[in-house]
């Protein structure tokens, strides 16, 4: 009778205990949905909820470990499509250079080294292949060890050891190569030849941070200015002096493959605190002083332009360069002119060097007002943009003891300091207050990035870089005697190159849907902020991954930050180049729909079984 009794009354409960659970599960819903996407700022209420579910994250990063290792771990594949594997590429292309390969090269004019600059193959000629390391490739010495040594298994080129034995550029012993700091113009080593360019140029006082090195070599100015804590990007063609931007950046020296062309450098204007050429056989006196208009672009005011090398002490010289006085002596007198039409003051000359610097402003200088000006309004606007014979005009001044375009505090309290550009409103929706709530975002992203890889920020991962450096935040924040950072501002997002020139960062212009200008396993850590939701409607996802991998180092590491749905697209094109990946929640929770993405390359070389792998189509 009891049983009876009741039963109405468990009818009536049933309908609003399900009206009960359909409503709290539309309320989380709407809590996730308010919550603010990548921000770290989500609803309040949100956040509590958040806290009290954080023991609940379904992708622990706890799992993943960081240190060497050769291990896969279990990938699980959506049952939608099957992953596709890429197959390895074959042996001959284990040093593969996308846009800078030699046959393709070969095919353009000789003039003005347009055949070494960037030509990319059309999509129909992309390698989608994994590109293995030699045999016998081991991880490159820790920094400052490498800045000395490289195996020669990883490099396996002699040529220069011969081509260079008298001048001290890189000596074979063994299995390893030495590099004993020597160059062409400089027999006493580096640091004698920075020493004696200290002697005109505040390299200590903090004011020098950046650098360009034009035809650099093997980098070994740069290499010994990374102790004196200043970034030099260094650049030489892939030319018949094989390797050498592979054999700088193996050493852990920031470096791409680049020449001076017929097209503008990578870089912003007011880029450099000084630029440097030592024997760099870059013909400055010709093309109208087109080269040295180029090098005044990149160069900040105030700041030095070094050349060691012809045609400088040529009364010394001349017959060993097989050269006329009168033509070395006029070639000497080009350069002359065309540095006082730039307005560069002459500091310095002595033996095989010389030194200039360029005026603050241009108030004082008449020649320049009246020589050809750049009509252009954007002078940063210049990936594939070719170079004139005209000179970029200083920004404006209301004083002639202002700095054109402001003057930059002193490294390292310049790296945190508000950037001239972001003060004078020249980066558009960038506000004092947006930039230095974005110093504070990285911050906090950079210790929970520490949180999950304990190695970061420790001499295991040295060569960096980020994809999309924004402002380059994520530099910032890491910056450390330890590491560099190569920070890339992909051509169609928001151009803010130059505030991180002005933080006393180096970075460059890039493409993402092209081969970027490196060989390949030259780079320790990948890392990118929303840079495939940037690129979704732009280019294939799997061609950016399978660049990534090129450039990444056997058991390099790759951290991603972006929308769980790009996410997942990228997960399971990684699982087809046998990344191990992890799949972590945002810092601020599980609600947040932003994740991170982590992953490591795997060990491959020349000759593992898996090397005839074929694609699943």
């Amino acid at each position: 009778m009891a049983s009876k009794y009741h039963a109405p009354s468990n009818r009536t409960r049933r309908p609003i205990s399900i009206l009960i659970v359909i409503g709290l599960c539309c309320f989380f819903y709407l809590i996730g949905v308010w919550q603010k996407s990548g921000s770290g700022k989500g609803d309040k209420l949100a956040l509590a909820v958040t806290e009290q579910t954080a023991d609940c994250n379904i992708f622990p990063p706890s799992t993943l470990d960081f240190e060497s290792h050769h291990n896969y771990v279990e990938m699980i594949e959506s049952s939608e499509s099957k992953t596709k594997v890429y197959k390895s590429c074959d042996a001959k292309y284990t040093d593969y250079t996308p846009c800078q390969e030699q046959d393709r090269a070969m095919t353009f004019p000789r003039e003005n080294m347009i055949y070494r600059e960037r030509h990319c193959p059309p999509d129909d000629e992309k390698l989608r292949c994994l590109i293995l390391a030699p045999k016998g490739y081991t991880t490159p010495f820790p920094w400052p060890k490498s800045r000395d040594y490289a195996y020669y298994a990883n490099v396996p080129y002699k040529h220069l050891t011969v081509e260079k034995a008298v001048q001290n550029w890189v000596q074979f012993q063994g299995n390893v190569f030495k590099f004993p700091g020597g160059g062409t113009m400089f027999p006493k080593g580096a640091d004698a030849y920075i020493d004696e360019l200290a002697s005109v140029i505040p390299i200590k006082s903090g004011m020098i941070r950046t650098a360009l090195d034009t035809g650099c070599g093997v980098a070994s100015w740069g290499a010994y200015l990374l102790k004196r804590n200043i970034l030099a990007m260094s650049f030489a063609p892939k030319d018949n002096h094989e390797a050498q931007v592979q054999f700088a950046l193996e050493r852990g020296v920031p470096a791409v493959i680049g020449v001076f062309g017929s097209i503008h450098l990578p870089y912003p204007s007011r880029a450099f605190d000084m630029s440097h050429c030592s024997r760099c056989l870059i013909p400055w006196a010709s093309n109208e002083g087109m080269y040295m208009m180029e090098v005044d672009r990149v160069l900040r005011p105030g700041g030095y332009w070094i050349l060691s090398g012809p045609p400088l002490n040529w009364k010394i010289y001349h017959k060993v360069w097989n050269r006329t006085i009168a033509d070395v002596k006029a070639e000497q007198k080009r350069i002359e002119d065309f540095a006082e039409l730039l307005c560069w003051e002459k500091k310095y000359e002595k033996g095989d060097v010389a030194i200039w610097r360029k005026r603050i402003n241009g108030k004082s200088c008449s020649r320049r007002k009246s020589a050809n000006i750049c009509q252009t309004k954007d002078t940063d606007n210049v990936w594939y943009k070719k170079m004139d014979a005209c000179i970029t005009p200083y920004p404006d001044v209301q004083s002639s003891d202002e700095v054109a375009g402001g003057e930059l505090k002193k490294f390292p309290a310049r790296l945190f300091a508000v950037p001239p550009r972001v003060a004078n409103e020249m980066v558009p929706g960038v506000t004092i207050e947006s930039y230095q709530e974005d110093n504070k975002l990285w911050k906090k992203h950079v210790a929970s990035y520490k949180r999950i890889v304990s190695l970061l920020g420790t001499t295991r991962y040295h060569n960096i870089m980020d994809m999309n450096a924004g402002l380059g935040g994520f530099a910032a924040a890491l910056d450390s005697p330890k590491l560099w950072v190569m920070n890339v501002v992909p051509t169609i997002a928001e151009n803010t190159l130059g505030v991180v020139y002005e933080r006393g960062l180096i970075g460059i212009y890039h493409d993402w849907c092209e081969g970027f200008s490196t060989y390949p396993r030259t780079y320790d850590l990948l890392h990118a902020n929303r840079l495939f939701t940037l690129y979704q409607d732009k280019c294939e996802f799997e061609d950016i991954l399978l660049e990534m991998d090129r450039v990444l180092r056997p058991e390099g590491l790759v951290i991603l930050r972006d929308g769980v749905e790009v996410l997942n697209k990228v997960r399971k094109i990684a699982a087809g180049l046998r990344w191990e990946t992890k799949l972590i929640d945002h810092e601020d929770g599980p609600l947040v729909p932003e994740k991170i993405f982590v992953a490591v390359k795997q060990y491959h070389v020349e000759g593992d079984d898996d090397q005839n792998t074929q694609n699943d189509e």
